[in-house]
């Protein structure tokens, strides 16, 4: 069952968001060679905690960190270490999330660690171009569909990778509500009603679809190695569009 929220709900999910958006301003100020995953975990974690919320991901079905820190070929769920040191070229996807006062707001972005080839700096770019004309076609009466459409036709222009096996999501009382939203076609004729709350984030690889999990059980890598970016946003669906609750 899809929960549309109230408009005290938005009021907090908002907030929420905020804070997200405050992790992802600082990823962006202190991602650069020789810092460790683990520090940018530890800055997350007091972002959160600073601002009166909770880290969503932490100890969410054991997860034991505040953010996913997944590098280069790593698509999502990458466990934070200080053996990961970050090197001039890498990429990492930063997912976070914060719960304040019962909801929820979640985000990733994908950041260039110093300079990186050509072809990865457009697998970022298209990946985040993916986002965004997905949310272009969330509004109130509009097909889910038309937003997983969207962001398929974006990986295509690009020739890039679908990742197939996870996706975006509902979103609010809990980080997983209903729907699971794909980043490709599938018939889907669920329509999108004011007041719905969704995750949409595009995984997106620089070479085939196919990805599988480490016997962390948790981390995704993508099946040749290749690099995965990641974008994501928390919306809200409106009338005549949808607002962002994690704008950076």
């Amino acid at each position: 069952m899809i929960h549309r929220k109230s408009r005290e709900e938005i009021k907090l999910m908002k907030e929420a968001g905020h804070i997200v958006a405050l992790v992802h301003q600082e990823m962006k100020k202190v991602i650069k060679p020789g810092i460790t995953t683990f520090e940018l975990d530890k800055i997350a974690h007091d972002i959160i905690k600073d601002n009166k919320a909770f880290p969503t991901f932490l100890g969410y079905n054991g997860f034991p960190a505040t953010i996913c820190a997944s590098v280069n070929e790593q698509v999502v769920h990458g466990f934070p270490s200080k053996d990961v040191v970050l090197r001039e070229g890498d990429i990492i996807s930063v997912d976070v999330g914060a719960t304040y006062k019962g909801l929820v707001g979640d985000s990733a972005w994908t950041y260039a660690v110093g300079d990186i080839k050509p072809e990865i700096q457009t697998l970022l770019e298209a990946t985040e171009k993916a986002l965004f004309a997905g949310l272009s076609k969330v509004k109130n009466g509009a097909l889910l569909e038309d937003a997983s459409g969207a962001i398929e036709d974006v990986a295509k222009e690009y020739n890039l990778g679908i990742v197939r096996q996870y996706g975006g999501h509902g979103v609010g009382r809990n980080m997983h509500e209903e729907p699971f939203i794909y980043n490709y076609r599938t018939g889907n004729n669920l329509v999108l009603k004011s007041g719905m709350a969704l995750a949409i984030e595009p995984m997106l690889n620089l070479g085939v679809d196919d990805v599988y999990v480490l016997d962390d059980d948790w981390t995704v890598v993508t099946k040749d190695k290749k690099c995965s970016a990641h974008f994501e946003h928390t919306v809200i669906v409106t009338d005549d569009g949808m607002e962002i609750t994690t704008k950076l």
